[in-house]
């Protein structure tokens, strides 16, 4: 009853744990039932129970029905969630990409001067054949091998497909072949995107064979515009933290520490100049924390903008793939390459994304979220470190609202979040991530998951078949309360600032709304920070200009980590 306390489910367990004694004894009986009520908090008489037994009894063999059907994990529920709210209008008309412009660069006497350059900065090296896409793919292919010992970002190289497509896109480009900014320029998936030839083990023990016979939309969408996939990079198991099977993937920065998850290697082998830019996921935190911790500049979009067609599936109804970069203007970029239906995700809207570099951002309202900047001390006591931390956070915090508004010159709007019990619509991500695994924790698999603590999965998933459908149910009613919240906060700005690892990470995971997370500073021992831009629903437009903006008026993402190769 711990684990059901945990996810707030504890007072309404009589179905779930019915089931469990059920399986345990081979048939339900009243005294299950009354046994299972007191834990619950209710209490039904011997008339109640009798009349319930029978229809109960029919359930169970109802759930052993679908069972037997051994559901595949790409398997989604016929409810698909839709973050608009009724009334919602968006921009339908496309326009031309229009992106930034920089200083014409030469070919670099040495390859690796450009490990670090933006995609903005490398496709017009590409372009102008100052580079080639084969010499690109060789360096980023060798920087892989050379580091990954070190931070273990690392799951399968794609190494034969990488060369193939690098010839391909040089032999395009000398035919007068161009497909746009991406063209030619090597990156590295989240290993719960499937690629056909190459394993998708989810990061997961269990898992490390597991082939998939499709390409992921996404991925399509990059081969598409010519862009070169190299390695397929790691994730928490099952997309969860920085630890997979075979270890635990670093902080460029500071190489003892995790990179944290679960978009672990996609933010690792990013801001360590190995890729030049990664597909990463989020459900709720997953893009934000790994490009917090590893200085990357990441993108969690709208929810239903990105095809999630041949990924991992953890949460339906939260699940984001978006990317992750070294600067904001290569979010837009990438997104616009892998953006909008394929006719498979039935959660994907047909809005339209125009990226407009030069957007004057003085024309928008931009607000902050005022408590959150607050940094209230904890109530327990903190140990020196901690309070260490959280006075890092909050100095660095508040200096990124002096350079919006004194450097920058905007006059921020305040802001109040939401005051909704989000907390208690949790049990939504671990009901969807145990129906997800529902066979892995029946069949006992999950004891082949590396970790295997209280706050790990395996425990979660177990813990989640407490979660009654009714209080499920009734935290999605609650979940369209705070969707209503926010659209109310969007009337009053267009672009939002907020904490990174704030109250607002669990809320817009839950409303659906987009993201920007770009580094914001570093703490005394050398590693980095960020913030967070929050936008409205299909407005990253909007959003990745001001963050675009910020990022110009600082420095923070031009720092490099100091790696030393071949060291483990």
């Amino acid at each position: 009853m711990a684990t059901a306390a945990r996810f707030g489910a504890a007072s309404t367990v009589l179905p779930a744990l019915l089931y469990e004694m059920a399986e345990a004894k081979g048939e339900i009986s009243k005294a299950m039932i009354a046994q299972a009520a007191a834990v619950a908090g209710l209490e039904f008489d011997d008339q109640q129970q009798q009349m319930m037994l029978d229809d109960l009894k029919a359930r169970l063999k109802a759930y052993e029905a679908i069972h037997e059907l051994h559901l595949a994990n790409s398997v989604s529920p016929a409810l698909v969630f839709n973050p608009v709210l009724p009334g919602m209008k968006f921009d339908s008309g496309k326009r031309p990409m229009r992106m930034s412009r920089i200083a014409p660069g030469e070919a670099p006497k040495n390859i690796e001067d450009v490990a670090f350059y933006s995609v903005r900065q490398l496709s017009d090296l590409v372009r102008r054949r100052k580079v080639s896409s084969a010499a690109l793919t060789d360096m980023y292919l060798e920087r892989l091998k050379r580091y990954d010992p070190l931070l273990k970002f690392v799951i399968t190289l794609t190494e034969e497909r990488a060369r193939a497509q690098a010839r391909e896109a040089d032999k395009d480009l000398a035919s007068g072949k161009y497909r746009g900014p991406l063209h030619g320029l090597p990156w590295g998936a989240k290993d719960l995107l499937a690629v056909k030839g190459y394993r998708t083990t989810w990061g997961a023990g269990g898992f490390e064979e597991q082939t998939i016979d499709e390409d992921a939309t996404v991925v399509k969408r990059l081969d598409a515009a010519g862009a070169v996939l190299v390695a397929k990079l790691t994730l928490g198991a099952l997309a969860m933290g920085d630890v997979w099977f075979g270890g635990m993937t670093r902080n460029p920065w500071k190489p003892e520490q995790g990179s944290s998850g679960s978009s672990a290697g996609p933010a690792s082998a990013t801001a360590a100049g190995c890729v030049a830019f990664a597909i990463g996921s989020e459900t709720l935190g997953s893009i934000s924390s790994p490009s917090t911790r590893c200085g990357a500049t990441g993108l969690r979009p709208t929810f239903g903008r990105v095809p999630r067609t041949g990924a991992m599936a953890l949460v339906w109804s939260m699940d984001k793939l978006g990317p992750i970069c070294r600067v904001v203007e290569d979010c837009a970029l990438v997104l616009d390459a892998i953006h909008g239906p394929d006719t498979l995700d039935a959660s994907v809207h047909d809005i339209s994304f125009n990226w407009d570099a030069g957007l004057d951002i003085h024309k928008l309202r931009i607000g902050y979220a005022r408590e959150e900047f607050e940094h209230k001390p904890p109530e327990e006591e903190e140990k020196p470190e901690q309070k260490a931390l959280r006075l890092d956070y909050i100095k660095l915090d508040h200096d990124g609202l002096e350079v919006l508004q004194k450097k920058m010159g905007i006059d921020l709007i305040p802001v109040e979040l939401p005051k909704l019990p989000f907390q208690a619509m949790r049990p939504i991500l671990f009901a969807e991530a145990a129906a997800a695994f529902d066979e892995l924790t029946r069949s006992g698999r999950d004891k082949l998951l590396t970790a295997q603590g209280p706050n790990d999965w395996p425990n979660a998933f177990r813990g989640a078949r407490f979660i009654p459908a009714v209080e499920y149910i009734n935290a999605n009613r609650a979940r369209t309360l705070g969707m209503q919240r926010m659209a109310e906060i969007f009337q009053q700005v267009d672009v939002l600032v907020a904490p990174t690892l704030s109250t607002q990470l669990l809320i817009t995971n839950l409303t659906g709304h987009p993201a920007l997370i770009l580094p914001n500073g570093f703490r005394e021992d050398g590693t980095p920070v960020s913030l967070t831009f929050l936008g409205n629903l299909f407005a990253e437009d909007k959003l990745l200009a001001v963050a675009r903006a910020y990022q110009e008026a600082t420095d923070f993402h031009r720092k490099r980590p100091k790696l030393e190769a071949g060291k483990s």
